[in-house]
């Protein structure tokens, strides 16, 4: 039972960083990007590649930190993926999304689906299909609770980091979503973009900061997942759907509802392994949000308008 819980958590706190920019991307820009995921994908590959130069360089050491799998290299390459990941973004939003922003949603889930494929295929190209890893040594997991008491828990360094780093981002996020003038400026396009321009809000400047904002969210969420399992060309493709559904689940615009609703994909995923097998991990996610939904279409924290 515990085991499941902090499966379901690790799971969860992954998908609930990538759900929180693809609904502040929904809010704002007011579609469904569905690009957004290969973000997640991109972000983690530059974060190997960069953990690979640095070691090749000897610019820093690549010995793991302490029970950690990875060394002081990760640091800086999540970082520099961050970086090239919002550059990627803003390219993206230059080149293809700003074009055809006047030409509503459907053109730009359109064009999205598009820069979607274009990402994922040139990512391949360029790192090829064989899933690798952060780090080719074996962690072994710690014993924190004894399976006497429900089973018992354990976890390898690197997925308790994993947690403790999903929760540190989240409540960063929320400080400066509440209280940094930007912040505030996105909540308020967010809520209504008219009224927010008449007030003096720049709307491009908000635009950009959420496409920076919703890269560097997924960039860490995809170092997250190569640390906890292993790096793919297609796993932004993998967690896309289970982050609308953390969307959708939480209620749109929310960002503590994406949260919330990241965790119970999460948990609904872990608890479907144990109980009716992995094939089936995606199918117990979504009934879970058919369930809810029947009951607040909404979603847990969303308002009717």
């Amino acid at each position: 039972m515990l085991q499941i819980l902090a499966d379901g958590l690790i799971i969860g706190s992954v998908v609930a960083l990538g759900a929180i920019g693809l609904s502040l991307t929904m809010t704002i820009f007011r579609f469904s990007n569905f690009a957004h995921g290969e973000m997640l994908a991109w972000g983690a590959y530059l974060a190997l590649v960069a953990t690979a130069a640095a070691a090749q360089m000897h610019a820093l050491l690549p010995q793991p930190m302490g029970p950690f799998s990875f060394g002081p290299s990760m640091l800086i390459a999540v970082l520099l993926a961050a970086v090239g990941t919002a550059g990627i973004a803003l390219v993206l939003d230059a080149l293809l999304f700003k074009r055809l922003r006047k030409q509503g949603s459907i053109t730009l889930v359109i064009a999205s689906f598009g820069a979607a494929l274009a990402l994922r295929n040139l990512l391949q190209f360029w790192q090829g299909g064989v899933p690798v890893y952060y780090a080719d040594g074996l962690q072994i997991a710690i014993n924190l609770v004894p399976r006497s008491v429900w089973g018992g828990l354990r976890a390898t360094p690197d997925q308790i980091l994993v947690l403790v780093l999903a929760v540190a981002v989240v409540a960063g996020l929320h400080a400066f979503l509440r209280y940094s003038t930007l912040g505030r400026s996105m909540r308020a396009t967010a809520a209504n973009p008219a009224l927010a321009q008449v007030s003096g809000i720049d709307p491009e400047r908000v635009l950009r900061a959420t496409w920076v904002l919703g890269a560097v969210l997924a960039a860490v969420a995809g170092v997250m997942a190569g640390l906890t399992v292993q790096l793919r060309p297609t796993m932004g493709q993998e967690m896309l759907l289970p982050m609308f559904a953390a969307v959708i689940l939480g209620g749109l615009g929310s960002v503590w509802g994406a949260v919330i609703g990241g965790l119970i994909v999460g948990l609904a995923e872990s608890a479907s392994v144990t109980l009716v097998g992995a094939e089936y991990r995606a199918a117990a996610a979504f009934a879970v949000l058919i369930v809810i939904l029947a009951v607040r279409p909404t979603g847990l924290f969303g308002e009717r308008e």
